[in-house]
Formats: C-alpha cells, structure tokens, sequence
C-alpha cells in the first residue's frame, strides 16, 4: 500500500489536480505493479510562500508549478524498478497536463512491512 503525497501550488483547477492523481496512481500500477485499488492519496494544495523550492537546484529549472510528490512504500523494489517509476510519473503527468518534466520533484520512503496498519489497528503484513 503505498500512500502518497502530493503538494502543489494552490491554483489549478479540479479537473488538473484529478489528472495529476490520476497519473501518479496509473504510473504506480504499471511500473511497480500495486493493485488498480490499493490508491491512498493526500492532495495539499499550497499558498505560494508555504510551498519552498529551490527553481535551480542539480541546474534543474523548476516552476511555480512545481508538484513534489513524496511515495511512502514497502521496501525492496530494485534501482531499475525505482527509475522506471520516476521516468513514468513524470512522462505521465507531461502527457496528461502539459506539466514539464523538471517540474516533478518525487522522494520515495521505504518502510518495512510491519510498519503498516491498514484500519482495526492491526498489524496486517507483521509475522
């Protein structure tokens, strides 16, 4: 189950925020094959001083219409699998709303199993 997060600039219309998280979860079903209804998202939509960036960092020219989404995952998926995932989310979201590429910014947080609840407070992937 990964859960993820996605925060951008306050601003863009339902439609676009709905196609951002759609992209994201379609990417994440193709690439590191979760179920189509393993989705669990959190969309915060940001005033423009609360969302901080830097627009040139690594010489990467970022935007106001930045979108930094961060991935919280089991661990274990290979380097290769991650990169897959990283060239889909934003090959997606360039297709599906016209964001550039340097404008995704994604971080992946991987826990081990056990450290999930998925409702009843148990432990549901713990030996």
């Amino acid at each position: 189950m990964p859960l993820v997060r996605i925060s951008l600039r306050e601003g863009r219309s339902q439609p676009v925020v709905q196609k951002i998280s759609d992209a994201i979860h379609r990417a994440m079903v193709e690439t590191i094959s979760i179920p189509a209804d393993d989705r669990f998202q959190i969309i915060s939509e940001h005033r423009p001083a609360n969302l901080v960036y830097d627009p040139e960092f690594l010489n990467i020219h970022r935007t106001d219409e930045i979108v930094v989404i961060q991935i919280t995952l089991n661990q274990g998926r290979s380097l290769e699998i991650k990169k897959a995932l990283y060239a889909r989310i934003a090959e997606l979201l360039h297709q599906e709303t016209g964001l550039r590429k340097e404008d995704v910014l994604i971080n992946l947080v991987e826990v081990p199993k056990e450290n999930w609840s998925f409702g009843n407070g148990i432990a549901q992937y713990a030996p």
